[in-house]
């Protein structure tokens, strides 16, 4: 028997074998861990849901502990009032920097805003928060100083948050204008219009796959914030009142007591949680649908 010597190719092939098991036994941790997440949730979350009951547990407008009420209502239509605040706010800012950016800036100016925004993107939570508190706070209250409110309101948590999702929505949607091809701008150029029409009227609308994923990941970004919107929205559990009025949101009542919850009380906010984890599967489904229809 001709035992062939280990060849180079053979080395080769063998390193492409065990490179491709690595990367198996990586995705393969990645969805483990997924699936861990899954299972505390659902097996924490559900019972209790079952013992309060889904509807007084999702549609219940009250939250006290203390007397076992566990309503989340005021806590979901917070996190939504929160979000669509941000969205108005900073979708618009984000698309219309994303279109500068990619159409519009001077290179120069390009290699100082790119970086800022970058690093916008990775300013930790909690320093948003204390700008928030310092500077936001008591700026609302300052100029809303008749109504009495304290500043720490739903419009300062949804300034904060439509600042915070900027980065998201400003990275791709610059992404998804870059990719239009070159021909749609220099089309509408041919046919006589100028640069901001060619730009607004045939480059924006080739592009909109890639502006609504920017909102939706913007979508994704707002409503899982936590520190932020613990410092300055109020904390308060009871339904939307208006702007200037304190809230609680999703994150915000899970991290507030989970510290010192017990027993129902804590598996209440497990199950809180599992109500934001659907939030989140949600977002991303519609993120998957997008992409899916923009790659078709």
């Amino acid at each position: 028997m001709v035992v062939r010597p280990f060849e180079r190719k053979d080395f080769v092939k063998l390193k492409e074998q065990v490179m491709k098991l690595v990367f198996l036994l990586a995705a393969c941790n990645s969805i483990a861990a997924v699936a861990l997440i899954c299972v505390f949730l659902f097996t924490n979350g559900v019972p209790a849901m079952v013992e309060i009951g889904f509807f007084n547990f999702i549609l219940g407008q009250k939250w006290k502990p203390s007397n076992e009420i566990f309503g989340i209502l005021p806590m979901i239509a917070g996190s939504i009032w929160v979000t669509l605040g941000a969205m108005v706010i900073g979708v618009p800012t984000g698309i219309f920097t994303a279109v500068f950016l990619a159409r519009f800036s001077p290179k120069w100016l390009y290699r100082l805003l790119k970086p800022a925004i970058d690093l916008l993107a990775g300013i930790p939570s909690v320093i948003y928060g204390f700008f928030g508190l310092v500077v936001l706070v008591p700026m609302i209250r300052n100029i809303f100083e008749d109504s009495g409110t304290t500043g720490d309101t739903m419009l300062t948590a949804i300034l904060m948050l439509g600042m915070m999702i900027l980065p998201t929505v400003i990275n791709v949607s610059e992404a998804a204008i870059r990719a239009v091809p070159e021909s749609y701008y220099e089309g509408a150029l041919a046919l006589g219009a100028t640069k901001e029409r060619s730009v607004f009227f045939a480059v924006l609308p080739a592009a909109k796959s890639g502006l609504l994923a920017a909102a939706i990941l913007g979508v994704g970004r707002a409503i899982g914030e936590t520190m932020a919107v613990m410092m300055i929205a109020g904390n308060q559990a009871r339904m939307p009142a208006g702007l200037l009025k304190g809230i609680r949101t999703l994150t915000s009542n899970i991290v507030l007591e989970i510290g010192y919850a017990a027993d129902l009380h804590r598996e209440a906010l497990v199950a809180t949680g599992v109500v934001l984890f659907v939030f989140i599967l949600i977002i991303n489904l519609l993120f998957s649908l997008v992409t899916r229809r923009e790659k078709s």
